[in-house]
């Protein structure tokens, strides 16, 4: 089920008007207000030898939509790409506050070529979600983001080089996804669509051991201010204030935007709360990301 403040369930969308093409999407979201200069777009990932894949959901923060990333296990078998984009049409994502408006497709195949250029071929099916313009512009982000992070974490493309994604359905160009977006022309990663603040480790549910606990997140302004707190969570998922300071973003080129904060914890259930500060002091928690895990 999609949040109900991000669908127009009872809006019959209408076929030819409003349609923006997925190379130039109208939806860019400005960004945030704080000192230093935001970065446009997440960094591409790098290539790794774990099992897991990059995938993309969608996810509120404040009163804007952003993309947020989460490793997910996938199967050896198979092309990364295609396996990554499986996962964020089939499954859900391991944090209750995003969710994904594609629907599991009957076919799905992706290819690379030479330039860089990911083709993904999938079926009408997927598209079988009623949402407005801009969700259905951050989808068709969402599955670049997802495809271009899968290629790059794979090794598959050259990081050095712009990389585009081509959608195609049922081996066509010029479909309508969702009936708002015209597909078939190469699309990059779109500026502004990234989560400005977002916590990449722990992930949502997972359990590490007790003591020094690490928190590795990223942010879009490098050598920006955040505000973090921990809370405690009982068994009646009541969260009570534990620990709270203040942490920089790095401004290194190497490491735009990560920072890392370590915190000693004992056995329990916590959540962790980052947001940028706000320098003009007009919002307490500006574009605030939040994970829940254990300490065991």
């Amino acid at each position: 089920m999609l949040p109900a403040a991000l669908v127009l369930s009872g809006c019959v969308a209408t076929p030819q008007t409003g349609i923006t093409n997925s190379s130039s999407p109208s939806q860019i979201i400005p960004g945030p207000v704080s000192s230093g200069a935001p970065t446009t777009s997440a960094p591409l990932e790098t290539t790794q030898t774990s099992n897991k894949a990059p995938v993309y959901w969608i996810g509120r923060s404040n009163d804007s939509v952003f993309l947020y990333r989460e490793f997910r296990d996938v199967p050896d078998q198979g092309n990364p790409v295609t396996r990554a984009l499986r996962v964020m049409m089939s499954q859900k994502p391991l944090d209750p506050d995003f969710f994904t408006p594609w629907q599991n497709p009957k076919k799905l195949a992706t290819s690379i070529s030479g330039k860089n250029v990911i083709t993904v071929d999938v079926s009408a099916d997927a598209f079988n979600s009623n949402v407005d313009a801009a969700m259905a512009e951050r989808a068709i982000q969402q599955l670049v983001y997802t495809a271009t992070a899968a290629a790059a974490s794979a090794g598959l493309i050259d990081s050095g080089q712009q990389i585009q994604v081509v959608v195609l359905v049922d081996g066509h160009t010029d479909y309508v996804a969702f009936n708002h977006v015209r597909l078939g022309s190469p699309t990059s990663r779109s500026a502004g669509m990234v989560a400005p603040v977002w916590i990449v480790d722990p992930q949502e549910g997972t359990s590490v051991a007790d003591g020094a606990v690490k928190i590795n997140g990223r942010s879009t302004v490098p050598g920006g201010k955040l505000r973090w707190e921990i809370l405690k969570v009982d068994g009646g998922n009541a969260k009570t204030a534990y620990l709270n300071g203040n942490a920089t973003a790095s401004a290194d080129a190497a490491q735009s935007g990560a920072f890392t904060l370590s915190v000693n914890l004992g056995r329990g259930n916590y959540e962790v709360r980052v947001s940028q500060v706000d320098a003009a002091r007009t919002v307490a928690d500006q574009f605030v990301d939040t994970r829940g895990f254990t300490v065991k």
